[in-house]
C-alpha cells in the first residue's frame, strides 16, 4: 500500500487549512487599517485607535473582499496557479472591495471619517501583507513536498499531443507538488508506433496502469484520450473504479476555436462553454467594463469637446454634405448598431456593396484624409460609447457588406462579436489598420481580436488605450 506519510496531512485538512486563511486574510485586513492609521496620525503609542465608524470600514472590508476573492477564486486552489496569477488575483479582490467601500461612504453620509492618505495606506498595507501570507503559504506547501509531503505520484493515460501538453504544464510548475511518473498507453513501443513521450517515459499499458494503481503506487490518473475513444475512456475508468486513485478526465476540446471558454452546470451536468462573451456569465466584469466606459468617456469628451465642435465646423466649410458619417455595422451578438464618424470623404456608402479606402483615395477630402490620418474621424464614437452601442476598447465593429464576406472567408470570424465593438483594439496597436486588400491581413486582426476577447481585464484595456495614443500618431497604414 502506499506511504500515508507522503501524502501528509495537508490534503486531509484542506478545509480546515482553508479555513485558518480566510481568517488570517480577514485579521490582515482588520490590522492593517489600525496599523494605516497609526502611522498617518503618527499614534504609534496608542494601545488602540479604532473608532465605531472605522470597525464599520474594518467590517466592510472584511466581507466585500471575502466576496470579490471567491469571484475572483482566491481559495479555489493553490496547486494550478502560478504565484504571478494569485497575487493578481488578490490584488483585484482588494481592490474591488475598496472601491466598493469608497463608493459607499461617498454615496451614504455615515458620518465616518477615512481621509484619503489613510485609505492609502490602508490600501497599500494591507495589499502587501496579503502578498506576504500567500508567499510564505506558498513556500510553507513547497517546503513540505521537497521532503516529500503533500506530494501526489501522477501519471498520464495517453500518450498523445495532449497528454505532453499536460506533462509540461506539471514540468512548468514544480510548486504544485506533483511527481510525474510517466504515460500508459495501450499503443506500446514494441508495436513500432509512435507515441508523443520518449520512451523512458512510457510506463507500459492500461492493464500495468490499473495493477500499480491497485497496488497504491499511483495517488492521481490524468486521462488524457481524443474523444472518439470514448469506448477505451469508459472501460479504463470501469477498471479504475476498482483503486483509491483520484482519477481525471482531460477532454480534448484544444480541437476548437477556444474564446473565454469555462466550465457551467447545468442542474449537475458539466458543460464546457467554447465560444463565450467574457461579460454574460461574469456581471461583475460587465460592470467593470462598463463603468470603465462611462467614465472614460465622460472624461474624453469633456477634453476633446471643443475640438470637435472646431473639427464639425471644418467637416462643414471643407466639402458639401453632412458633419457626421452614420454607418450600419454589427454590434454585439451581431444586432445591427449605427456607428457615427467625421465625415472624410465626398460619398457614403452604407449598402450591400462597400468599397474600402485606399492609400491616395480619390474620394477623400482634403480635411478628411488629415483626420483619418490621426484618427480624428473617429471620436463621435465616444458617444456611441455612451449611448452602450460600444465599447472604447474592443474589436473594430466593420461595414455589413465586409462582415458578411468574411465571415464566409475566415473561421471564426463572427466570434469577434461576442462583445461590443471599440474604437480602439489589440489589432490596432499592434499595426492592424488600413486597407485588408489581403485576406490574410483580415484573418491577423481576427487573430488579435480573438486574442483580446479571450484575455480581456481592465488593466489591458488601459494598455490599449495608453499605447493607441502613442501608435496611432505614428502608423503609416492610417490613410
Amino acid at each position: 500500500m502506499k506511504d500515508r506519510r507522503r501524502q501528509g496531512t495537508v490534503r486531509l485538512n484542506y478545509t480546515k487549512l482553508l479555513a485558518l486563511i480566510r481568517t488570517v486574510d480577514s485579521l490582515i485586513i482588520v490590522l492593517s487599517l489600525e496599523l494605516a492609521i497609526r502611522l498617518v496620525n503618527q499614534t504609534l503609542d496608542t494601545w488602540y485607535v479604532l473608532n465605531d465608524g472605522h470597525r464599520y470600514c474594518a467590517l466592510a472590508g472584511v466581507l466585500l473582499f471575502q466576496f470579490f476573492a471567491d469571484y475572483y477564486e482566491v481559495y479555489y486552489a493553490w496547486r494550478g496557479a502560478s504565484q504571478d496569477n494569485e497575487s493578481v488575483r488578490l490584488g483585484w479582490s482588494w481592490f474591488c472591495a475598496m472601491a466598493a467601500i469608497m463608493a459607499l461612504l461617498a454615496c451614504f453620509k455615515s458620518g465616518v471619517e477615512l481621509s484619503l492618505f489613510v485609505t492609502a495606506a490602508w490600501f497599500c498595507v494591507s495589499f502587501l501583507a496579503l502578498i506576504l501570507v500567500h508567499e510564505l503559504g506558498r513556500g510553507w506547501l513547497a517546503f513540505l513536498r521537497r521532503r516529500g509531503l503533500n506530494s501526489r505520484r501522477v501519471v498520464i493515460a495517453g500518450a498523445n499531443d495532449l497528454g505532453a501538453r499536460l506533462a509540461g504544464a506539471f514540468a512548468a510548475m514544480p510548486w504544485l507538488g506533483y511527481c510525474f511518473a510517466g504515460y500508459y498507453d495501450d499503443r506500446g513501443f514494441q508495436q513500432g508506433r509512435r507515441l508523443a513521450c520518449p520512451e523512458r517515459l512510457y510506463g507500459g499499458d492500461f492493464n500495468t496502469l490499473v495493477q500499480r494503481a491497485r497496488d497504491g503506487e499511483i495517488d492521481e490518473i490524468f486521462i488524457a484520450m481524443p474523444m472518439r475513444s470514448e469506448q477505451r475512456v469508459a472501460e479504463l475508468m470501469n477498471l479504475l473504479s476498482d483503486t483509491t486513485a483520484s482519477v481525471y478526465y482531460v477532454p480534448d476540446v484544444f480541437v476548437f476555436n477556444l474564446v473565454r471558454s469555462r466550465l457551467d452546470m447545468v442542474q449537475g451536468i458539466p458543460c464546457i462553454t467554447v465560444h463565450g462573451s467574457p461579460f454574460k456569465h461574469q456581471p461583475v466584469d460587465g460592470f467593470l467594463k462598463r463603468a470603465e466606459d462611462v467614465v472614460l468617456s465622460f472624461a474624453i469628451l469633456a477634453l476633446i469637446a471643443v475640438p470637435m465642435v472646431l473639427i464639425a465646423t471644418a467637416v462643414k466649410l471643407d466639402s458639401p454634405g453632412p458633419v457626421l458619417f452614420k454607418q450600419k455595422r454589427y454590434g454585439m451578438s451581431g444586432e445591427p448598431i449605427e456607428v457615427w464618424k467625421f465625415r472624410t470623404m465626398t460619398v457614403q456608402e452604407n449598402g450591400a456593396t462597400v468599397t474600402q479606402a485606399t492609400r491616395n483615395d480619390a474620394r477623400i477630402t482634403r480635411l478628411g484624409g488629415f483626420l483619418r490620418r490621426y484618427s480624428l474621424d473617429e471620436l463621435p464614437q465616444f458617444i456611441n460609447v455612451l449611448q452602450g452601442r460600444m465599447s472604447i476598447v474592443g474589436p473594430r465593429p466593420h461595414a455589413v457588406a465586409h462582415n458578411e464576406y468574411y465571415r464566409k472567408q475566415i473561421n471564426g470570424y463572427m466570434l469577434r462579436h461576442t462583445i461590443k465593438p471599440g474604437i480602439t483594439g489589440l489589432a490596432q496597436i499592434n499595426g492592424c489598420r488600413g486597407e485588408t486588400d489581403t485576406l490574410d491581413k483580415m484573418e491577423r486582426r481576427v487573430v488579435y481580436d480573438l486574442e483580446y476577447i479571450s484575455h480581456w481585464q481592465v488593466w489591458l484595456d488601459l494598455k490599449i488605450i495608453f499605447l493607441t495614443i502613442f501608435r496611432v500618431a505614428h502608423d503609416p497604414n492610417a490613410y
